[in-house]
């Protein structure tokens, strides 16, 4: 069993402790407050929380969880701290870390007195780069020890709910953490290893990244509820049984295709109806505040790759796909097709590969080229090599995902600028001639 530190007995710290000696580690809270370090110390719980009271005697009793305000005794009794304060937002929205920057610097102080290997996590939700840019430098300046070399440093998110925080600890939906040192993602990984949950090990900054990611997309979802339940109620419908209903569908709900970063969408259905739902919204008199946010996030993905291929400073650009998604030759609202437009009508050279729209031109299907209502002469536009077109082009941008292109198109990208907007393969990041809209 390990010995660890919490610095801080709010919600998160006195939760994570209190779950950490049930767990049968020796565990020292650390906090100013002499109220709350008395009610720990006298097997209370600080906070209302549903059976944290309990836990909190039982494992006081058990000689497991003691508080402190002294910070050098909690370092030398323990090989490992987490850092559980508040982050309240600063008068420009950033993100408030005076509290956090107080506590690296006060246990950066301490490991300077320490001889042996220390762990400082961080629990606290940070932004991506907190950790390298506030957290890392305290605890290095006042240690005058080197971060992942002397000490180990880790970024480890919590996902706690009010009122179900015990719950929640022992039936996680997510663990993931980030350290920059082994000793300390072994002792996160030994941590978690009996939680029926896959471990998410990645770099610091990701850590922080999933934490705002996972907070704002519970707010999006909230904001979407109540927008829906909005103009349900204005068609004299009650909201919360469509959104019932919605949920339901496991299947497309959350679906994973729909929550992957890439390009705008498009198609017969999506663009229609969502503008179809705002004017209805209009027509009752009900604000949709985030159906014209999405009107507007599609359009500015397609101006993003728009800037992507004017910064490239190709004067012709190959297209891999045109179609509104792989495998169908639909062309109805596609937004490859409206790129294709406006590079088109700005004077630069468009040519097409897509195997699927190329076959319905072939076979002199009467529905080839269905749904184009953008692109100028598209049957002449459209070729059957991909090398060829590669050969004859100065850009190539990648929409849709064909399995058969991704060496050729992996070729291409040593010599010319190539513009991903689907991303053909999962390790490829922006570099050199290869750019990703979104990665």
């Amino acid at each position: 069993m390990a010995r660890i530190s919490v610095f801080g007995i709010g919600y998160v710290g006195v939760v994570s402790a209190a779950c950490l000696a049930k767990d049968g580690h020796q565990v020292i809270a650390v906090d100013v407050d002499p109220g709350k370090i008395k009610a720990i110390n006298d097997g209370l719980s600080p906070i209302v929380e549903n059976g944290l009271d309990e836990l909190i005697a039982e494992v006081v009793a058990a000689g497991r969880l003691t508080a402190t305000n002294d910070v050098q005794y909690a370092i030398d009794n323990t090989d490992a701290s987490f850092i559980a304060v508040g982050t309240p937002s600063a008068e420009d929205g950033s993100v408030g870390l005076k509290y956090v920057r107080g506590v690296c610097e006060n246990i950066g102080a301490a490991l300077a007195n320490k001889s042996s290997y220390h762990s400082v996590v961080v629990r606290s939700t940070i932004v991506p780069g907190s950790c390298e840019g506030t957290c890392i430098p305290a605890l290095e300046s006042k240690s005058g020890k080197v971060a992942g070399k002397d000490f180990g440093v880790g970024y480890y998110p919590e996902f706690l709910r009010e009122s179900t925080a015990i719950e929640d600890y022992y039936d996680p939906g997510l663990i993931v953490f980030g350290a920059m040192d082994k000793p300390t993602a072994d002792f996160l990984t030994a941590l978690n290893d009996m939680l029926n949950c896959k471990i998410h090990v990645v770099d610091l900054r990701t850590a922080e990244m999933v934490k705002y990611t996972s907070n704002t997309w519970r707010a999006v979802k909230v904001t979407f509820a109540n927008e829906i339940g909005n103009i349900a109620k204005s068609a004299g419908l009650d909201g919360q049984t469509v959104m019932e209903i919605l949920c339901s569908d496991e299947k497309v709900a959350m679906s994973k295709y729909f929550m992957r970063p890439g390009f705008a969408f498009g198609g017969s259905c999506l663009p229609k109806d969502v503008r179809a739902l705002r004017h209805l919204a209009a027509t009752n008199g009900t604000p949709a505040h985030l159906l014209n946010a999405v009107i507007e996030a599609n359009e500015a993905q397609i101006q993003r790759a728009e800037s992507m291929i004017e910064a490239s400073g190709a004067k012709k650009v190959g297209f891999v796909g045109i179609s509104f998604k792989p495998g169908t030759d639909d062309l109805r609202e596609s937004p490859l097709a409206e790129l294709a437009a406006r590079l088109i009508k700005n004077g630069v050279g468009v040519e097409i590969y897509d195997p699927y729209v190329f076959e319905a031109y072939a076979n002199n299907n009467s529905t080839a080229g269905r749904g184009n209502d953008v692109i100028p002469d598209l049957k002449d536009r459209m070729v059957e090599s991909l090398d060829q077109m590669i050969n004859d082009n100065g850009a190539i941008l990648v929409g849709n995902y064909y399995k058969g292109s991704i060496p050729s198109l992996q070729e291409a990208a040593k010599t010319r600028p190539v513009l991903d907007l689907t991303r053909m393969k999962r390790d490829m990041v922006s570099d050199g001639h290869y750019q990703g809209i979104c990665w």
